[in-house]
């Protein structure tokens, strides 16, 4: 058997590992947040110096039932890059999306650390929802 040092202890290590999950789940929480909002406020400013007209335009088009069809992620990447100010706002949305998926992911390995397995099968049930309507959305 391993030799621990006096201050180890099972309770102790749980603590840490604790402080740990509760450290960086609203560090990760805020910084998806703080790059999100920068990501769109680039999107607002990118619409308002290149193409200031673009929701009208595509608010005429919906009303014309002329819709473009559903852009591929790398298609809206790609346009981001170019200056598109429709692709940066929807990459905005995407990382802005991220933040109750990461939430409720942190949730769930919080519950499974704990073995509160009520609280794990409730956590996987929103977290497969999630991801089955992010899946849906995307096919659809």
């Amino acid at each position: 058997m391993m030799n621990q040092p006096e201050h180890y202890s099972p309770s102790s290590v749980d603590a840490e590992e604790d402080r740990i999950l509760r450290t960086w789940t609203p560090l990760m929480l805020r910084t998806i947040l703080i790059v999100s909002t920068i990501v769109l406020i680039a999107g607002i400013v990118a619409t308002i110096l290149h193409s200031p007209g673009f929701f009208i335009d595509r608010f005429h088009a919906v009303q014309k039932s002329q819709l473009h069809d559903a852009e591929g992620f790398s298609t809206l990447l790609r346009g981001s890059f170019a200056g598109d100010p429709h692709a940066i706002m929807t990459i905005g949305l995407y990382i802005l999306t991220l933040v109750p998926l990461v939430r409720v992911a942190f949730t769930f390995v919080l519950f499974l650390k704990d073995r509160d397995y009520v609280y794990v099968a409730a956590t996987a049930y929103v977290l497969s929802g999630l991801l089955l309507g992010m899946a849906l959305g995307r096919i659809g």
